[in-house]
């Protein structure tokens, strides 16, 4: 406890209810003032040092699957046959669901005899076209006839390719009553049921890739401007670890790491978007959880005030500093960001000013 003389002339309403309650506090019981308390008073005082430190924030959390794909019919049809219950693994190529084929079979064979009737009308355009070709050897027709068979083989050739088309169409409309899972993942609700009329684009179900996850939130300007100044001096971080904070509180076990980040900052609220990828082998975490981002930055000299240490007036920040004579004056100071009971002073303050 450091002794401090009070100054012996007030000039603002702040000093006045400071000088009170010296005041109060030196009364006895009796309402008489104690002659002691007027002549001095001690004041917790602390010295201000500077140190490195963690800056911590703590951002809500968007969490979604690294891939996360809708299930939608590419064709029309009733839903014959469901493979699969909701919320369950499935692999790469499993098959899901199978709908009615009869229509497409129909199809398919409709298209290969159609191929069938142009491969013989082509042939036939062929035979056609060396008799001509013989005549003309002989002068017997005139070129022109030859010219004719020439364009209905050709025209018979391009029907060939017309209905191959079609038969690949077809066989492709029938392979799209069999869907299969694009890729390994869960399973998400199946809406519908078997013998539902199914249209096409009708959604089925949801497949998600959880094996890892993404993590969206939303930083401030400011510190978004921490985080990259703290990446400067720091080049050798190749890496920025965060952690994410679940929906019941407890701690995520596995850390993230920051990939990425938007381009642009959103005008309407003057964040911009990171993005963090995080394993999941548990498979705790789905495509839709909730939690919050633990981001961590490295301060260096900062400057630490008590929290306790502040008083404000107007919206403005004030302290009690002691000077060289141990007298107590005001001083307003802007704080920056906040680590547990301490402020990091951006200015007002240096190293070494004592404050009560």
């Amino acid at each position: 406890m450091l002794p401090v003389l009070l100054p012996k002339i007030v000039k603002n309403t702040m000093w006045i209810r400071f000088i009170c309650l010296l005041a109060i506090m030196g009364c006895t019981a009796n309402g008489k003032v104690d002659d002691t308390a007027s002549q001095r008073e001690t004041l917790p005082v602390t010295t201000l040092i500077t140190r490195d430190t963690i800056l911590a924030h703590e951002y809500v959390a968007d969490v979604q699957a690294v891939r996360n794909v809708e299930i939608r019919a590419k064709v029309s049809g009733y839903l014959d046959k469901i493979f699969v219950d909701e919320g369950k693994d499935v692999k790469e190529g499993q098959l899901l669901f199978a709908l009615n084929q009869e229509e497409y079979n129909t199809e398919l064979a409709r298209a290969k005899a159609n191929l069938s009737s142009a491969v013989a009308e082509a042939k036939a355009a062929e035979l056609e076209m060396e008799r001509v070709r013989i005549l003309v050897d002989k002068k017997v027709v005139s070129t022109s006839e030859l010219e004719v068979a020439k364009a209905k083989l050709a025209a018979a050739q391009a029907r060939i390719e017309e209905a191959r088309s079609a038969q690949s169409t077809a066989a492709l409309r029938l392979a799209y009553t069999q869907i299969k899972s694009p890729f390994n993942g869960v399973i998400d609700r199946i809406p519908l049921k078997m013998g539902s009329l199914i249209e096409e684009g009708t959604l089925l179900t949801t497949v998600s890739d959880v094996k890892e996850v993404f993590a969206y939130f939303n930083v401030s300007e400011n510190e978004y401007l921490e985080y990259v100044k703290s990446r400067q001096r720091h080049p050798e971080k190749v890496v920025s670890e965060v952690s994410l904070i679940l929906a019941d509180g407890t701690g995520y076990p596995h850390p993230g790491v920051i990939e990425t980040l938007e381009g642009e900052f959103n005008e309407s609220t003057g964040s911009i978007a990171f993005r963090a990828r995080f394993p999941n082998p548990e498979k705790i975490l789905k495509h839709g959880s909730t939690g919050r981002i633990r981001l961590a930055n490295e301060v260096e000299n900062a400057v630490l005030l008590p929290q306790k240490s502040v008083f404000e007036v107007q919206d403005k920040n004030y302290v009690f500093v002691v000077d060289a004579s141990n007298t107590v004056q005001t001083r307003e100071f802007k704080p920056g960001s906040r680590i547990s009971h301490f402020y990091i002073v951006r200015e007002g303050l240096k190293p070494g000013d004592r404050v009560v």
